[in-house]
């Protein structure tokens, strides 16, 4: 559905050059929420306008729904782009026209006839849950039905793409899960590629399929989401992965735990898919001559299955204690010690 093959974008300043994208190879498959994470400055929202057609690549090849978006230009970089729609962080809604009017604006643009817009928004407008508000103004509206109006607009024309560029951003936590579920329900629907530009693991661990992760304009590590949480290869990839399973305050608090466990070794226990569904801490405590304290543990979902860390305090002879952490291991679960007393 999408191909990027060696992809640089450079932008020549008075001074020097800038090379915002370098050198990326990407393939995104027909159907699948695409998660591209990065800080800011890291080439995202570069990534998402060569996408688009509205940057051109210094080199390289963009080709999307078949559209060859590099060489594009006139009547069928047009044609391409009413199969690639976006949304944004902060919605770019028309204030003057309401929520029937904002839905029905690339449908006026591309000359539907009037009886066919008002079905098509009619048919959005349910689709995205805004029944009762298709006449108010968006200064009436709060910041997650401003984002399902957006989210409705860039419906409009059946694209076969949708680009979100930080689209959740804005929102409190509890919109932004509302918008994701949406994204998920109309990705489900519609079989509808979705590509999500983000600096929040939680927006990919939510609804993504594969994760690439950028830094100084180059895609440093990719995968299947549940691998990328499992095994992160890169400093920068820990980071983001960290924002999920072990926040800071998580950080804080095994800290302080472990100045109360003067004896004994407090270990961090990540579990992938099957083995997050374990009966773990009941086995050791019957299988090993041991004390087991659960200090602090979650259990996170993404779209490939499920993913928690567990951080325990483990107490008792030094060969039991070692007994016990091979018998972890061979259960597929990583093992990080945190404190050894």
């Amino acid at each position: 559905m999408i191909s990027l093959q060696n992809v640089t974008k450079v932008y020549n300043t008075k001074n020097n050059k800038v090379t915002a994208v370098d050198d990326i190879n990407l393939t995104i498959n027909s159907g699948e929420i695409y998660g591209i994470i990065g800080y800011s400055g890291a080439g995202k929202s570069t990534l998402i306008r060569l996408l688009n057609g509205l940057e051109k690549p210094s080199k390289g090849l963009i080709t999307v729904a078949g559209h060859e978006i590099t060489k594009a230009k006139g009547g069928s970089l047009r044609k391409a782009r009413r199969e690639i729609s976006m949304i944004f962080q902060h919605f770019n809604l028309l204030w003057s026209r309401t929520v029937r009017e904002n839905i029905a604006f690339p449908l006026e643009i591309n000359g539907v006839p009037k009886k066919d817009r008002l079905k098509r928004v009619d048919e959005l407008i349910k689709l995205v849950g805004l029944e009762g508000r298709e006449n108010a103004y968006p200064s009436q509206l709060s910041g997650g039905q401003k984002q399902r109006v957006g989210i409705a607009r860039a419906l409009a024309n059946n694209p076969k793409v949708l680009l979100c560029d930080e689209a959740t951003s804005a929102l409190d936590p509890q919109t932004t899960d509302s918008i994701l579920e949406l994204l998920v329900d109309i990705n489900e629907r519609l079989g509808l590629t979705i590509v999500l530009i983000t600096h929040e693991m939680h927006v990919i661990r939510k609804i993504c399929h594969r994760v690439a992760v950028m830094e100084s304009g180059m895609v440093v590590e990719q995968g299947e989401v549940l691998d990328v949480f499992k095994k992160p290869k890169q400093p920068i990839t820990k980071r983001f992965v960290q924002q999920v399973t072990e926040p800071e305050e998580t950080r804080e608090t095994i800290q302080h735990l472990v100045d109360q466990y003067p004896n004994g070794k407090v270990i961090q226990l990540s579990f992938v898919g099957e083995s997050a569904e374990q009966p773990l801490i009941t086995n050791l405590i019957r299988n090993f001559n041991l004390s087991v304290n659960i200090l602090q543990g979650k259990i996170s979902q993404t779209q490939n299955g499920s993913y928690g860390t567990l951080f325990i305090h483990i107490d008792g002879e030094p060969t039991e204690v070692e007994k016990a952490i091979e018998y972890i291991e061979k259960l597929e679960v990583e093992v990080e010690v945190i404190a050894n007393a």
